[in-house]
């Protein structure tokens, strides 16, 4: 009797560790697999992870903390740095339809009222030998002549050295205009990489940043996708590729959080990716960002000013209104 009692237990006992064993191999595999996702996970998943089925107002916008001075515009927002006296970064949407060339640019540069008293002036600029280089491109802001001018207000302006802004800073911001027309639309973050130690111009002591960053999401099923640039604020003469680096690096560089409204699995794989053959490289077109039979679609807005005069601003929106009445909208 007793030895049949013991048998019984050892089998008892002997189940007891198999189950232990594989509840303990099953957690273990779990794990292993679940790393192995995210790590080898392959770049067109990233468009079937919690994509929600609306638009994510503000997308473009980084986070941002109590003590942070955040200026709205009506074609940009951004993070002032009084220290140095030019934004953290400059936040946008372009869409396709705000890639036609419809105003004109004025070259107007003035100090930014709604921060007058921070911001550089034309005095710290002049003759300093650095170009007033545009955060938020004017040519992204020809959809409306309000937009335009507020481009150039000292806030959206960075100290570059004119062969970086004439040439590759400049080539970056047209094939950013080129991938929007491509793309339907875009989200962009440009700035300055910032650090206590830079030298400056004018007596408002206007920093003059060693690197600039430019970030773009593509959030348009299929294929979703983003891209960062960091550039050295010099003569650079290797292809816009080259410059090419995951938003992970960028946000390393920054201490920026970038897209914090995407979902948390789907903003990880987006900044993780570094993905180039991704992209679009040629430039599309050479004049206009819009294809010909767009613009000859292209009807004047119907919407009215405050003047009650009807809209001069072109449009192929579906509802007839223009990139100004279309941003007004959501608001």
């Amino acid at each position: 009797m007793f030895a049949l009692y013991t048998t019984k237990m050892k089998k008892i006992i002997l189940l007891l560790c198999i189950f232990q064993f594989s509840l303990t191999y099953s957690q273990t595999s779990h794990q292993a697999a679940s790393k192995t996702t995210i790590n080898h996970i392959s770049h067109d998943s990233i468009s079937s992870i919690n994509h929600p089925s609306c638009i994510i107002k503000g997308l473009e916008i980084p986070q941002t903390h109590q003590y942070e001075l955040i200026i709205s515009h009506l074609g940009y927002t951004l993070s002032f740095n009084k220290a140095h006296k030019q934004a953290n970064w400059v936040a946008y949407e372009l869409t396709k339809e705000e890639t036609i060339k419809g105003c004109k640019r004025t070259n107007k540069f003035i100090p930014d009222p709604l921060i007058a008293n921070l911001t550089a002036n034309n005095e710290d600029y002049a003759k300093s030998g650095f170009d007033r280089g545009h955060l938020a491109p004017a040519a992204d802001m020809s959809w409306s002549q309000q937009a335009m001018d507020e481009s150039f207000y000292y806030s959206n302006m960075s100290p570059q050295t004119p062969k970086f802004n004439r040439g590759k800073w400049k080539q970056l911001e047209e094939l950013t205009r080129d991938w929007a027309n491509e793309y339907n639309s875009l989200y962009i973050i440009t700035g300055p990489i910032l650090n206590p130690h830079l030298t400056s111009i004018g007596t408002n002591s206007v920093s003059v940043p060693n690197y600039f960053y430019k970030i773009i999401l593509d959030y348009t099923k299929p294929d979703i996708k983003g891209i960062g640039f960091i550039m050295p604020n010099t003569n650079l003469t290797e292809p816009l590729e080259h410059y090419s680096v995951s938003i992970d690096s960028v946000e390393k560089m920054t201490h920026l959080d970038f897209f914090p409204l995407l979902p948390n699995e789907q903003e990880e794989l987006i900044e993780h990716t570094h993905c180039i053959t991704c992209w679009l490289w040629e430039k599309q077109t050479e004049k206009s960002t819009l294809h010909p039979k767009d613009i000859q679609l292209s009807e004047q807005c119907k919407a009215l000013t405050k003047k009650g005069t009807r809209c001069e601003n072109k449009s192929i929106d579906k509802k007839g209104y223009c990139g100004t009445h279309k941003k007004q909208t959501k608001k």
